[in-house]
């Protein structure tokens, strides 16, 4: 699949900061619609290290009102977490009625970061594919729309964006060692990825891979694929 994405796909910033201001604006009255609708939305990130989650989930959130969502950055789990099944930690966080959870990160660790790491074992990862199809079922069948997005920038941008980290002080924090060994095996997590899409792109929970070479493209993008969700939940069909 990620072959078939144009990563040449660009706008302006101008243009960008157009579009996004629109799309704001509907997601504003979007939102106030799923509340009195009793609708809970679950938004979804993966994608390569520094492919823009962070600062599409910013432009996507920043003119909504802020009781009605939260975002939660997934990272390793704690001892916790380990605990429990690995979708535990995700069914706590799942939204309310009327309520909008942006995960950074997701279950999809378990086929991806855990598969190329082996933190988890080939019976293990190999039984998420299910384990993940059914999870995202139940909650769809239950009536939370969910939009899954896979951020995609070339190899050659990814070394562009973390020299440009690395050289700003505002920046460096982003970045570290596991960062630029995550790099090395760049083949590893592509070919995780690609089988990912093959046994979990569904019906009901399509992945949309997004061209994010651009940031500008790929932040007007992903607020417009959502409002489009969520309008069709409500029905709109015009939208």
């Amino acid at each position: 699949m990620l072959e078939s994405i144009d990563l040449s796909l660009n706008l302006s910033k101008e243009d960008s900061a157009k579009q996004l201001k629109k799309v704001q604006l509907r997601l504003v009255r979007l939102q106030q619609r799923i509340r009195q609708a009793g609708i809970p939305v679950v938004i979804m990130y993966e994608g390569w290290d520094a492919s823009g989650k962070g600062g599409s989930i910013r432009r996507m959130t920043e003119k909504l009102d802020p009781r009605g969502f939260q975002v939660y950055p997934i990272g390793a789990p704690t001892e916790l977490e380990k605990c429990h099944h690995y979708l535990w930690r995700f069914w706590t966080r799942l939204p309310a009625c009327g309520q909008i959870a942006i995960f950074d990160r997701s279950w999809y660790g378990r086929v991806l970061v855990e598969r190329v790491e082996k933190f988890a074992t080939p019976e293990e990862w190999r039984r998420a594919y299910r384990e993940i199809n059914d999870f995202e079922r139940m909650l769809t069948d239950d009536g939370t729309v969910l939009v899954k997005f896979w951020m995609h920038i070339s190899k050659e941008e990814q070394q562009r964006r973390f020299d440009e980290r690395e050289q700003d002080p505002y920046k460096q924090w982003k970045m570290s060692e596991e960062d630029w060994r995550n790099r090395e095996r760049w083949d590893d997590y592509r070919e995780a990825a690609e089988e990912m899409f093959d046994h979990t792109d569904t019906s009901h929970a399509p992945w949309r891979i997004i061209a994010a070479e651009s940031k500008h493209y790929a932040r007007v993008d992903t607020a417009r694929i959502v409002a489009d969700v969520i309008a069709r939940a409500l029905g709109d069909v015009g939208e």
